[in-house]
């Protein structure tokens, strides 16, 4: 289209060496670490794998793949996110019932 300003994907290119740097059965877990390394600034590819599951019971899930040049970097994202303290049930809890503090 004349004029377009699309962005361009930020995929790898797939004739680039992709690494695969996690793998997970959960599609939702992939999404958040996908979201992760993008947030890093490193680009990813997602990619399912399936298998007939009367065959090959228990295979299959999801991958993540990034250019061999940032592998090491989204293995420290990720080992960094699975270090970080998370939030104990106190703090995730917000009671709507609790009336909201007055400004002055």
């Amino acid at each position: 289209m004349p004029g377009s300003t699309a962005v361009p994907s930020q995929r790898p290119d797939p004739n680039e060496r992709l690494i695969k740097v996690f793998d997970t059965e959960q599609e939702s877990e992939a999404m958040v670490v996908k979201g992760l390394l993008e947030s890093a600034g490193i680009d990813t590819d997602m990619t399912s794998l399936d298998a007939p599951q009367d065959t090959f019971p228990g295979v299959g899930g999801t991958i993540i793949l990034v250019r061999e040049a940032q592998a090491d970097e989204a293995r420290g994202v990720i080992e960094a996110y699975r270090q970080a303290p998370t939030m104990d049930d106190e703090t995730a809890e917000i009671d709507l019932n609790e009336e909201p503090p007055t400004r002055r």
